[in-house]
Formats: structure tokens, C-alpha cells, sequence
């Protein structure tokens, strides 16, 4: 158990969507306020913009690798995505759905086509799987920062 995998568990549970509770939970180490990391995942919830395509939580582990493992040189590019792959594959094989994809893990045909966010009931709650995807996300992120430290320069 991870204290940002708690984390951002409790902020799921406050109305904040997949990619946001896990980017809040990061905010002190991308060196971010609270708000600025809220309003950079906001649109990434649902699948992004609930398009139910690549999962929030995932998308949350990918903006918070970028932002403390990422550079700003383009030749740096294939670095990074081999440690996204390998997150996503570890992601898939623990998430219990075997899929980065938003609407697989939800069990959906499609997407529902509405931008419309779900109302926060207890219903939704008891019938979503996401609030132990963004523990999951958290936890798989705090493993990798154990085993990669940051660089002294972020």
C-alpha cells in the first residue's frame, strides 16, 4: 500500500476524474500546485473527454512519468516511450481487465457519445472499477520511482 495510491484513491472519491486524482496525488514531486496539476489531467478523465479511449488513471501514470522522467530533446523520445510501454504492460497485467482502454476496463461495447459526466452516487461508485485503478496507477508509479531516482536537476 502507497500512500499516493491512497491518495489518489481519496481523491477519485472527491469528484476528481482517473487522470486527475492520480496527477494531484504527484503534484508536490512535478513540483505543480495542487491547481495547476488538476487543470493539466482535467481533460484526460473519461478516456479522454470521456471518448472512453486510453484509461484516465493510465494517462495519469504517463503525465507524471513525463513530468519527472521526460526531456525536452527530441532524441530523448524513444527513452520515454519504452518506459511507457513497459508501464502499460504492467498496468494491463494488474488492472484485472488486461487493457490500457477506458471503455474495455468499464465493460463497454462503445462509448456512451456524451460528454456528460456521470453523477458522483453511490450507484456509480459500487459499479466502477476506477477508484482502485488510480491506487493501482499510484502504486505502479511509486514502484517505478523507487527504482528509478529522480535526477538531481528535477
Amino acid at each position: 500500500m502507497s500512500i499516493h495510491g491512497d491518495e489518489a484513491y481519496n481523491n477519485f472519491m472527491k469528484g476528481y476524474n482517473c487522470a486527475q486524482s492520480v496527477a494531484l496525488a504527484y503534484a508536490e514531486e512535478m513540483h505543480l500546485t495542487p491547481e495547476q496539476a488538476l487543470t493539466m489531467s482535467a481533460g484526460f478523465g473519461g478516456g479522454v473527454g470521456r471518448l472512453r479511449e486510453v484509461c484516465g488513471a493510465f494517462s495519469g501514470i504517463v503525465l507524471v512519468l513525463g513530468a519527472l522522467y521526460g526531456s525536452p530533446d527530441p532524441s530523448q523520445k524513444t527513452a520515454l516511450y519504452t518506459e511507457v510501454q513497459a508501464l502499460a504492460e504492467r498496468y494491463r497485467t494488474e488492472n484485472g481487465g488486461g487493457s490500457i482502454v477506458c471503455r474495455e476496463l468499464l465493460g463497454l461495447k462503445k462509448a456512451e457519445g456524451s460528454p456528460v459526466a456521470s453523477p458522483r452516487t453511490p450507484e456509480y461508485y459500487k459499479k466502477r472499477p476506477c477508484p482502485e485503478l488510480v491506487r493501482l496507477a499510484a502504486n505502479i508509479l511509486d514502484d517505478y520511482i523507487a527504482a528509478h531516482p529522480l535526477p538531481e536537476h528535477k
